[in-house]
């Protein structure tokens, strides 16, 4: 079992910045792909962005890529989820995911409770 434990989410201003952090125990955190998800009232989840296990390859979602960086510290046991220029239309439940894959899959094995984000205009 990993569990993962989000921060870092709050109410800002477009054009503002957060930084999401996702604390992960339970098993050896660089076997895992972590990914970020994100899931808006009425929409369904969507894969924000994802990170391998060593951190060498980056995936971004088209209307993140640019203004959000994912990254983790294998030392930390931490993944986080920067994000800049946020607009209204990022207001969502951030969820951090992990996998034991080289990439998260759309349906990752372990989630984490959630943390909310809105960005007012």
């Amino acid at each position: 079992q990993v569990q993962l434990v989000e921060s870092g989410g709050g109410l800002v201003q477009a054009g503002d910045s957060l930084r999401l952090s996702c604390a992960a125990s339970g098993r050896t955190f660089s076997n895992y792909a972590m990914g970020w998800f994100r899931q808006a009232p009425g929409k369904g989840r969507e894969l924000v962005a994802s990170i391998t296990r060593s951190g060498d390859m980056t995936y971004y979602a088209d209307s993140v890529k640019g203004r959000f960086t994912i990254s983790r510290d294998n030392a930390k046991n931490t993944v986080y989820l920067q994000m800049d220029s946020l607009r209204p239309e990022d207001t969502a439940v951030y969820y951090c995911a992990a996998d034991p894959l080289s990439f998260v899959r759309v349906t990752p094995i372990y989630w984490g409770q959630g943390t909310q984000v809105t960005v007012s205009s």
